[in-house]
């Protein structure tokens, strides 16, 4: 279930407009060799990203939290599927969180500081790097990262 080592970095969020009482919008590019499915909430979302494919992640105005995670070992059929790894009800855009494995990438907005960072809460299933862009409403430093989490 868990990607190789030579499969690493599934996914790239950078948050190019982040403030909580803005909208925001995070741009999800698959780094892996082989397709991901990721997903989000509580925005709702998901979609199918070959290698080196992006999506870009609206979030409204308002929403103080969410996750976005990716799906492995995906098979579909018309709007269902079944995934091996995060599945959120064999939906293709997720309304609820996935089933574990799964890395998070988790978000909070609002106030004078937002906050990001991956999980492995609900297990792993795929690295990822979370980043953000630099912009007149944004400053960002760069994380420390556990040498455990670096791929």
């Amino acid at each position: 279930m868990a990607a190789s080592s030579s499969s690493i970095l599934l996914l790239l969020l950078a948050a190019t407009s982040v403030a909580g009482a803005s909208a925001s919008t995070f741009t999800i590019r698959n780094n892996c060799v082989f397709t991901v499915w990721p997903a989000a909430t509580p925005v709702g979302g998901g979609r199918r990203l070959d290698p080196g494919q992006t999506w870009s992640l609206f979030v409204p105005a308002g929403t103080s939290s969410g996750r976005v995670w990716g799906r492995t070992g995906c098979s579909f059929n018309g709007n269902s599927g079944s995934y091996q790894t995060g599945d959120c009800a064999g939906a293709l855009s997720c309304t609820l969180s996935g089933k574990p494995p799964m890395t998070l990438a988790e978000f909070t907005l609002g106030g004078s500081q937002d906050f990001y960072y991956i999980s492995v809460i609900d297990s792993y299933n795929l690295a990822m790097r979370f980043s953000c862009s630099t912009g007149a409403t944004l400053n960002c430093r760069r994380p420390v990262w556990p040498r455990l989490f670096l791929p």
